[in-house]
């Protein structure tokens, strides 16, 4: 019965991945330029850097720049670089979100005038507290704020922080009818979530988009192509088959630099607010589209009372010579750890002349110091093996990935109810509150907890500084996915181990798996008999425990239930 059950997912699988059928490969993905030809470069030696940035970098235990971000650098901000798109292939780990966030401070630090223009949008609170951290920690020391849209506060907190009126702080009236000429915005950088943002852009009079000049993307999922038009800057695309919608554990990150008023009103529900997430991307798009009209930069600048009629004229190209030129054009940039290379989705994306940065041949690249093994043992066994592997690991920091939440939460369930494992175990899903999530990742983050059991909420873009070890609980199904769960180890450099707990017929398609990321070297770790047999009574105890606990929890939530709808009948 479980090899039938496993045959039929084979088949469900190999339905949902890309065709094996050879796709003709774009023009200039066929001479690219290999990373691995760029050295760590120390910040003493980067050309062009900002000296008042030297600091705040090394204060983040910053001495020297990976290839990646010096690569970006180069082809961005260095000497002899032009406007044109770029497109790197980068193993997770390897440094991106630096590697994009410092050209644009760097860039940004000549502004004039405080507007916002760069917008990070990603989808998770945790992961947008991250990514804000990273530029929070360069911008200030070239005299940039950068704000946070991310739902923690309310939205009227969030405004009085991003918005501001110079003229009333002044103590000088204004027309409430020409009140969107006379506000400024209080930040220069602004990381949100995607359906804050549209909240912002619906709701927020000053809130502006009109003048972008960079649009990207820390890992997008390439569903959501359908969606996109000319004029944007992508980092990190990390799913490939085309669609119209947006998935909730999507990663998406998107910097847009603006600064200018667009004002629209619609109602603020929860329904506006999910088609909001699913239509953010569009409406950014045509809020920043390119004015056809003039290539030259508008006449109409300053006026003494206002910074409402600042105005950016795009052009269209990417002339050498053009670059910090008034009138700019949208710069995209894709950065991903498994960029596609299929011409019909890439079309999508409207890249302009790019330049193609790789890691190497092979689309699927995984961290340099990254050890991988596998660990064979029964599907009812599974829960005593982990707990066998995670006593082995004495400790060490260290996350465990489900294919699940509901098996995330019982899994941790579990592993609780083992009483002499001495080691703090956390989840980490979507099924919990966004406090608790974010409480647990700074106990993780701070060692108060030694291992996280986590849904593939967590795989992609977030980075905890000494994770020693990934577990894949379940098999990945897809080699994209298990390149992205072990990439939260083995980062910057560092060692780090990935074991996956296997079936017997799960070890042909797993080693199929490995193959796409060119390795073979994946070797089976045994653990001590004496130490499985040890724990075997307390499983036993454990799973009755786990028993218990599922059977009182659905019998909560149908009380829930049933209050719920008794409420309704008596409306």
């Amino acid at each position: 019965m479980e090899h039938s059950m496993e045959k039929e997912k084979e088949r469900k699988i190999k339905m949902e991945e890309p065709s094996k059928k050879s796709v003709p490969i774009l023009p200039w993905m066929r001479s690219p330029i290999d990373v691995s030809i760029y050295e760590d470069c120390p910040l003493e030696t980067l050309p062009c850097l900002d000296s008042r940035l030297k600091v705040p970098l090394q204060s983040m235990g910053i001495s020297l720049l990976f290839p990646v971000q010096v690569a970006v650098w180069q082809e961005t901000v260095g000497p002899g670089s032009f406007e044109r798109d770029v497109c790197i292939n980068s193993p997770t780990g390897s440094g991106k979100t630096l590697a994009y966030a410092l050209p644009i401070v760097q860039t940004l630090s000549k502004r004039a005038v405080r507007c916002l223009r760069a917008l990070v949008v990603l989808p998770t609170r945790d992961l947008a507290l991250q990514v804000k951290e990273v530029f929070a920690a360069i911008a200030p020391a070239v005299g940039l704020s950068v704000g946070l849209a991310v739902g923690q506060s309310s939205i009227a907190d969030e405004i009085a922080e991003l918005i501001k009126r110079p003229k009333l702080e002044a103590g000088i009236c204004y027309d409430p009818e020409d009140i969107s000429q006379e506000l400024q915005s209080a930040v220069d950088i602004l990381v949100a979530t995607p359906g804050r943002l549209m909240d912002h852009i619906n709701t927020t009079k000053g809130f502006t988009l009109e003048h972008l000049c960079y649009l990207i993307r820390p890992t997008i999922n390439f569903n959501d192509l359908s969606t996109f038009s000319p004029g944007i800057v992508i980092h990190n695309a990390r799913h490939y088959r085309t669609g119209p919608s947006y998935g909730p554990d999507d990663v998406f990150a998107s910097v847009i630099v603006t600064h200018s008023n667009v004002e629209i009103v619609v109602d603020e529900t929860d329904r506006l607010l999910r088609e909001a997430y699913q239509a953010w991307l569009p409406t950014v798009l045509q809020l920043t589209r390119i004015n056809h009209e003039s290539h030259v930069p508008c006449v109409n600048t300053f006026l003494p009372s206002t910074f409402g009629s600042l105005k950016t004229i795009r052009r269209c190209g990417v002339e050498r010579g053009f670059k910090d030129k008034p009138y700019p054009r949208l710069v995209k940039m894709v950065l991903s750890a498994t960029l596609t290379q299929d011409p019909s989705k890439l079309a999508q994306l409207n890249l302009h002349h790019p330049l193609f940065l790789t890691t190497g041949e092979s689309r699927y690249k995984l961290p340099e110091k990254l050890e991988s093994y596998k660990l064979m043992c029964e599907s009812k066994l599974k829960p005593l093996y982990l707990v066998a592997l995670l006593k082995s690991l004495g400790g060490e920091k260290c996350i465990v990935f489900t294919s699940s939440v509901e098996s995330t939460h019982r899994l941790c369930t579990l592993l609780n109810f083992f009483d002499d494992l001495k080691i703090k175990i956390k989840e980490y899903s979507g099924l919990q509150r966004q406090s608790v999530r974010s409480k647990t990742l700074k106990a993780f983050r701070e060692g108060e907890i030694q291992v996280l059991v986590s849904s593939d909420a967590m795989t992609r873009g977030m980075d905890v500084e000494g994770v020693r070890n990934v577990i894949n609980y379940d098999m990945p199904p897809y080699i994209k996915t298990y390149i992205h769960r072990a990439g939260r180890t083995a980062r910057a450099g560092q060692t780090g181990r990935c074991f996956t707990l296997l079936r017997k017929v799960e070890v042909k398609r797993f080693k199929k798996q490995l193959q796409k990321a060119d390795t073979n070297s994946c070797p089976v770790h045994t653990l001590p008999s004496k130490l499985i047999d040890s724990h075997h009574p307390l499983y036993l105890s454990a799973l009755e425990k786990l028993k218990d606990t599922v059977e009182s929890e659905a019998s909560r939530k149908r009380k829930i239930g049933f209050k719920y709808s008794k409420m309704g009948k008596g409306k």
